[in-house]
């Protein structure tokens, strides 16, 4: 114990500031410092650790190591650029993503190490459109192929105890940011400018666990704040996210683009999400994962493309060859949305816009959801035969939106292959007339919605459509306009529908 101690000590007394430029390296933009900044983080590291300091200018360099207990520390006004020859890079942990490419090469990377970080008021930079202009030179392969082989920025394997703070991450050449099973991370204050090039994600968390991320700003060119679990070993768990604005030209906030492990005990709250053009929030399990004991709370959406996506599926990827195995389908659990507003964009991924897609497989229901006070403003615009689009199952298809379009036959929720689902406080608000009912569900059992406002429209068949359903609770609406019906059923539905102290205008049927 007295060795440890001592040792503890010493380790303290040996950590030491570096200065790249002590080691060759050149501010200047131009002279490539992979060699002298990997000197300058071997030499800290074999002090014992410390900070390996960037002065204010720009470095130009390719990938570049961390060792066990060092901190890149940036300068006001320093700025690390990433080469732009592709050649310059490696990829020291390999992996195929969702949608079946090889990827892992990066320009900042930690595999299997412990006490890393980077801080600073500086700038990473990949410079991602110059580097994809000078690698589409090289590589012919269709753009959907070769992609694959551009840098992350950052990338963080297997690590234990990491703080990104205060820095600034701009133009990577694929994935902004990714962190592979991992334990005790703290991402704050850092500021995300990552677009002009496809599969731009902000901040990636692939199965870590202990994660707290917080006051991050987020404009990325895929989705901003994104947790998958690409590998069936390490869940992403004990994760908490708040006040952070995120941009996004896919989705704001994502759980399971690959999803083989499972998403337990993420609380996120108190954020904004604007100008997404694939969504707001989007919860998918479709290659095996469990998603429980999930909170998403205080969340505003501006001018986004599809608020709320919720899909369990059967696609069951493995993107570990050789490493992992097959799962079963997932499943969710104890899963809240509660405080949530949204605006939706006037043009969406949808002929006409729908607010909340909600949906299982015909073998495995979504269920374990409870939406609570949710208020979403929509274009409105959909015809009435719209009503009867015949949605495609997609049952091992890539989780997006568009899979189960153009044509969606509600405008506020559809929810289909559901049970359990409990929702109260729902209200829509519609900019123009939309001839669709509010709600259609289909194959849902043991459904209650609560307490909700439906807007008033002209001419449309009902508010509710309801088909091959059981134990369906409607209680405390209030609906406005003159449609037809409170509900359209079929047979089998009807006797399973329980209406109880509604507020409708006069003059309308209860049952169609």
């Amino acid at each position: 114990m007295l060795f440890l101690a001592l040792s503890g000590i010493f380790s303290v007394i040996r950590a030491a500031d570096v200065i790249v430029t002590d080691f060759g390296a050149k501010a200047d933009g131009h002279t490539m410092n992979t060699a002298a900044i990997q000197k300058a983080i071997d030499d800290c590291h074999g002090k014992g650790g410390g900070r390996v300091i960037f002065p204010k200018g720009d470095y130009l360099t390719g990938t570049v190591e961390f060792r066990d207990n060092i901190k890149l520390y940036f300068e006001e006004g320093a700025r690390l650029l990433g080469s732009t020859d592709i050649g310059d890079y490696r990829n020291v942990d390999p992996f195929t993503e969702g949608l079946g490419i090889d990827v892992g090469w990066a320009l900042l990377v930690a595999v299997d190490r412990k006490n890393i970080g980077i801080e600073g008021r500086g700038i990473i930079d990949g410079q991602g459109s110059a580097l994809k202009a000078a690698h589409i030179l090289k590589d012919t392969r269709p753009e959907g192929q070769r992609w694959g082989r551009r840098p992350f920025l950052l990338r963080v394997v297997r690590c234990d105890n990491v703080i990104v703070k205060d820095i600034s991450l701009n133009y990577a050449g694929a994935w902004t940011s990714h962190y592979f099973q991992s334990r005790n991370i703290e991402i704050e204050n850092v500021k995300i400018r990552s677009t002009g090039v496809a599969h731009n994600d902000g901040i990636g968390i692939d199965g870590c666990q202990d994660v707290n991320i917080s006051n991050c700003d987020v404009v990325s060119g895929d989705d901003a704040l994104v947790f998958k679990t690409t590998s069936s070993k390490m869940a992403c768990k004990n994760i908490t996210v708040r006040k952070m604005r995120l941009k996004s030209s896919q989705a704001g906030i994502k759980i399971g683009t690959e999803s083989m492990a499972g998403f337990e005990d993420i609380d996120i709250r108190d954020c904004y999400i604007y100008e997404t053009r694939n969504g707001g929030i989007k919860l998918l399990s479709v290659d095996g994962a469990p998603i429980k004991n999930i909170t998403i709370a205080d969340v505003k959406m501006n001018d986004v493309r599809t608020p709320i996506l919720l899909r369990l599926g059967s696609r069951l990827n493995v993107f570990r060859k050789g490493q992992d195995q097959q799962q079963t389908t997932g499943y969710f659990e104890n899963v809240i949305l509660k405080n949530i507003t949204a605006v939706s964009a006037d043009s969406t991924q949808l002929k006409a816009a729908t607010g909340i897609l909600m949906t299982g497989v015909p073998e495995h229901q979504l269920s374990g959801v409870t939406l609570e006070n949710i208020w979403i403003e929509l274009p409105g615009g959909g015809a009435a035969d719209e009503v009867m689009a015949n949605v495609p199952e997609a049952i091992k298809e890539y989780p997006e939106i568009k899979t189960f379009g153009p044509v969606i036959p509600s405008y506020g929720l559809w929810a289909r292959h559901v049970k359990d689902i409990r929702i109260k406080g729902l209200q829509f608000v519609l900019r123009s007339n939309d001839l669709r009912p509010a709600l259609f569900l289909q194959d849902a059992t043991n459904m209650a919605v609560t307490d909700a406002v439906i807007p008033a429209t002209k001419n449309a068949a009902s508010a509710i459509h309801i088909k091959q359903s059981a134990n369906i609770t409607l209680e405390g609406w209030t609906v406005y306009g003159n449609m037809r019906s409170l509900v359209v059923a079929d047979a089998a539905s009807k006797s399973q529908i329980y209406l109880k102290k509604n507020k409708l205008p006069g003059g309308q049927n209860l049952f169609e």
